[in-house]
């Protein structure tokens, strides 16, 4: 786990601040009280920001015309049109967040500034649709194509909370390599440690990062730098499967073959079954695992992120 707290960039309204257009807010329970005390959290809330004030009157996303693909940001009362103002500040802010160190960010659901994918979008005539994606959501995904962003909302679903605060602590230790003085040994230790987590994504793309590893010597730092952080950030954006969880702890399980008892050898395997088959969660021979690395002390499994990619006190792979 990294030295200090980790920052995470966040609607302002999910901490309980009062700065929904009602006067309101939308403090959700797992960022406040569960993840809070493991982060940083750096509140923004844009329409606030961008001076509409508390209370307001609401805006929506607006489709002016079929054939337009850019969206409007407009009040549902007045018509005032906050589009250009809301863009203008929007750039100015993410660049102010670039300072801000995060390495994750968490949107409100369905808002026509912060939400993240199939906000309403009103035409000029007929029905809404759920096609858009809010003005400052926009700019700051465009901007940071590799910081890890989420919605409160799809965070309810154990597998995506579980992917989303794997990858938030995955950027963070790469940020920490990058921004020291590293060298290609670095580079191949980060790498090595990573292994089993990267193949509970994608097998395919932990070998293109592997060959990008290899032929480095044919790159510049710079992209080199560039090219890993990309491919390393989309690998883990890939949801991990039971399937590929299966596949990953059988590996481990080899590495510990010639170390364990005829029982012990049947008590993994059967815990790594069980969980391939339902019956128990992935903590389950994780634990297991865990207790074996220690016990004959296995350096190279020890060092895997794969075994603690994120504070146990969370208990996210309790339930996935």
């Amino acid at each position: 786990m990294p030295d200090s707290r980790i920052r995470i960039g966040i609607s302002a309204c999910l901490l309980g601040q009062e700065v929904r257009f009602d006067g309101g807010h939308k403090r959700d329970p797992f960022l406040t009280d569960i993840l809070g005390p493991h982060v940083e959290w750096v509140p923004v809330c844009p329409e606030v920001e961008v001076g509409m004030g508390t209370p307001r009157e609401p805006v929506r996303l607006v489709r002016p015309n079929r054939s337009s693909s850019r969206l409007l940001m407009v009040s549902t009362r007045t018509a005032t049109d906050y589009t250009d103002r809301m863009n203008s500040w929007a750039a100015r802010r993410v660049e102010e967040l670039a300072s801000e160190d995060l390495s994750g960010y968490v949107l409100k659901k369905d808002s026509p500034s912060c939400g993240m994918e199939r906000v309403k979008v009103y035409p000029a005539n007929g029905m809404p649709e759920r096609s858009g994606r809010g003005l400052f959501a926009t700019v700051l995904k465009n901007r940071f194509a590799s910081l890890p962003v989420e919605e409160e909302g799809r965070l309810s679903d154990p597998r995506l909370r579980e992917n989303f605060i794997e990858r938030v602590f995955a950027y963070q230790r790469l940020k920490d390599l990058l921004a020291a003085n590293w060298n290609m040994g670095a580079l191949v230790r980060f790498h090595t440690s990573h292994k089993m987590a990267l193949l509970a994504h994608s097998t395919t793309a932990y070998n293109e990062l592997g060959r990008l590893v290899a032929g480095a010597k044919a790159l510049g730092k710079r992209e080199l730098r560039d090219r890993y952080e990309r491919l390393f950030m989309e690998t883990l954006t890939a949801m991990a499967t039971t399937r590929k969880h299966t596949n990953v702890l059988s590996h481990m399980a080899g590495h510990l073959k010639r170390l364990l008892d005829d029982g012990s050898r049947r008590e993994l395997r059967q815990s790594i079954d069980e969980y391939r088959r339902g019956l128990v969660p992935l903590v389950v021979p994780l634990t297991l695992i865990r207790h074996h690395v220690r016990v004959h002390d296995v350096e190279y499994l020890a060092g895997q992120t794969y075994l603690d990619p994120h504070p146990r006190e969370l208990m996210l792979r309790n339930h996935v």
